[in-house]
């Protein structure tokens, strides 16, 4: 659904409350987006023609009030909404062809690996996987006529790098106008970033995380500067049938309504235990810590650090009785739930990546990442002290 410039501007968090009712298809005023739980739609005329949706594959009102209100709060000339985040990647791949090639990071979300792993030996389009926190090295990759996508992720996950999105979009553009830089925003979610207006031309996000908030959900969800890059998602989505259901819609519409207070909470908690684990004399990956390599650059891309931190200990056996011995941490991938989450992404979110390639790629196979949620931070940090000292961390009070 695009999105309607002419309406007035809010703060973000008074945006993602706030539903323009011009989106919402109603004849009622209900309060909440009702769910349009159908398949088809009757049609008065013998061709068909006269109704705005015919078959949900297509269209449908909930999605398409919840496509116009995420365009907004994203700044998006037009929005989907897809089955989960993984869809929505896959839905942006359809625009490499055989014989173009794609720029992306060296550390990257495991099922983003995956799917590119498997373009690259299926569908003839060349991968090349850098550090795209070193601009220079993604200028040296590209290619006026083969470069078609420079995918990046910042934060990335698990290592949380911040690319410097604003620079890299402007040389791409300058170098590579036919290619498009498209950002992986999951990690800080509109609430926090917003790469649109970093020159970027296609946002995507697992609505599975922030979005939606409570692990109730997969959905994902895209976000595109240009009508026209638009024209061609909407044309994909049609035709492979990924747009997402209606219930799921009306389910991420609701999440959305709370980023705001859960992000702030969750953001709050995460910055006190990067300080608490830092004190430990561990080395903790977040960009809220003044130790961070990039951390006046992310104060400059977004308002706040966000909720998910990693740290290494130096032995994976170690990580490993930290991990099983937290109560209160539940053992699970994802991230961005209410709940906190704790995992060794070398074990499982990141497992599909080949040891050889992680080695490579430097990524810690003893790392532990954090994704905080929103219970009172005493009760988390006393969870971790337990956990570090049964697995026989010394701690300092």
């Amino acid at each position: 659904m695009a999105n309607d410039n002419s309406t007035p501007k809010y703060n973000i968090a008074t945006e993602l409350v706030y539903l323009d009712r011009e989106a919402v298809k109603d004849n009622y005023n209900a309060a909440s987006v009702p769910i349009y739980q159908t398949a088809t739609f009757r049609q008065k005329e013998a061709d068909g023609s006269g109704g705005e949706y015919d078959y949900s594959r297509t269209g449908n009102p909930t999605r398409t009030a919840t496509e116009a209100h995420l365009a907004k709060i994203m700044k998006a000339e037009r929005a989907f909404v897809v089955s989960t985040g993984m869809t929505a990647l896959d839905v942006i791949l359809r625009l490499v062809k055989t014989g173009q090639e794609i720029i992306t990071g060296d550390d990257l979300y495991g099922g983003t690996n995956r799917l590119l792993t498997y373009v690259s030996q299926y569908n003839g389009v060349k991968v090349h996987n850098v550090d795209t926190t070193d601009v220079a090295q993604i200028e040296q990759r590209l290619d006026p006529v083969k470069t078609r996508l420079v995918l990046l992720e910042s934060p990335t996950n698990p290592l949380i790098k911040i690319a410097d999105v604003r620079t890299v979009a402007e040389r791409v553009h300058q170098l590579c106008p036919a290619a498009l830089v498209v950002v992986d925003n999951t990690m800080m979610s509109p609430y926090l970033q917003n790469t649109l207006d970093m020159g970027v031309d296609i946002e995507y996000h697992s609505g599975t995380k922030y979005l939606s908030g409570h692990h109730d959900l997969m959905a994902g969800v895209i976000g595109c500067r240009s009508a026209q890059v638009a024209e061609q998602l909407f044309f994909v989505i049609n035709s492979n049938g990924s747009g997402l259901g209606a219930f799921d819609c009306w389910l991420l519409l609701r999440g959305v309504k709370t980023l705001a207070i859960r992000m702030e909470k969750q953001q709050s908690n995460a910055i006190l235990i990067a300080d608490f684990l830092e004190a430990q004399g561990l080395k903790v990956h977040y960009p809220g810590l003044k130790s961070h390599s990039r951390y006046e650059l992310h104060k400059s891309l977004a308002s706040g650090p966000g909720a998910v931190l990693s740290f290494e200990t130096g032995d994976v056996a170690l990580s490993e009785r930290i991990v099983e011995a937290a109560r209160l941490w539940s053992i699970s991938v994802s991230f961005g739930c209410v709940n906190s989450l704790i995992s060794m992404p070398c074990k499982m979110s990141h497992s599909s990546i080949p040891v050889e390639v992680r080695k490579q790629r430097q990524l810690p196979e003893d790392l532990i990442r954090l994704c905080v949620g929103i219970e009172h931070v005493d009760d988390l940090i006393g969870d971790l002290t337990n956990a570090l000292e049964k697995a026989g961390v010394q701690v300092k009070h």
